[in-house]
């Protein structure tokens, strides 16, 4: 599946819980979905607490596509081509230098 039909998805899901409308308990702001990723990715860290392997894989892979979920839509509502975005993170990145530790 293409990410652009991922971020369909996410958005008729969005769309079917109301999340969208201007009197949503759950606003749909940039800033709340920037909170909303950050507080997932957390929830991605406390399987690793204490442990160097996720002892329970069906529950982190939820928790990542959390992330990659509330990623899709911050970056849809900013107009944000996460796609490019992507491309051009990695161009960039193969012109750095990563100096060893």
């Amino acid at each position: 599946m293409e990410l652009r039909e991922l971020e369909t998805l996410m958005h008729q899901f969005v769309g079917s819980k109301g999340w969208y409308e201007p009197d949503s308990p759950k606003p749909q702001t940039a800033r709340n979905l920037a909170a909303s990723l950050a507080i997932e990715a957390a929830e991605v860290l406390e399987h690793f607490q204490w442990r160097e392997e996720a002892t329970q894989p069906e529950e982190l892979a939820g928790e990542l596509a959390d992330v990659a979920l509330y990623l899709l839509q911050l970056a849809s509502v900013t107009g944000i081509d996460l796609e490019q975005a992507i491309l051009d993170k990695l161009a960039h990145n193969q012109t750095r230098d990563w100096p060893a530790p």
